[in-house]
């Protein structure tokens, strides 16, 4: 197709020149579409999650380790605990972690008990 506008398949000249350009215009923009775009919105959550992080925050890293979050210096170097062992201290650049749950927002609230009791109340 690009070809046959090149060589002037369409009988006008500029014609051709314009329609290439607006097939080049297309392209790019799809282009920025669907890859220069999500990458940005990707990076923007990433950023937004590593401000909002705490020391105490459980993580994620992007090794598939699970930790704990102890301190966080100004230079971006987290200090994570991993396991049960608290001498597993490391520290780490921000960037190496992909998830975080926030200290206290797995709280789980006991159905069973305060059903049975009302259960038992109402008899």
């Amino acid at each position: 197709m690009f070809l046959a506008l090149l060589e002037g398949g369409t009988g006008s000249g500029a014609g051709a020149g314009i329609t290439l350009v607006l097939y080049l215009v297309f392209i790019f923009g799809l282009m920025y579409l669907m890859i220069i775009r999500p990458q940005k919105k990707q990076r923007k959550q990433m950023e937004d999650l590593h401000n909002a992080m705490e020391p105490g925050d459980s993580i994620m890293t992007t090794g598939g380790f699970y930790g704990t979050i102890l301190d966080i210096t100004e230079d971006k170097t987290v200090i994570v605990e991993f396991g049960n062992n608290k001498n597993c201290r490391i520290p780490m650049h921000m960037n190496a972690i992909a998830e975080v749950e926030k200290a206290g927002s797995a709280i789980v609230k006991d159905e069973d008990t305060t059903s049975t009791e009302d259960k038992k109340s109402k008899k």
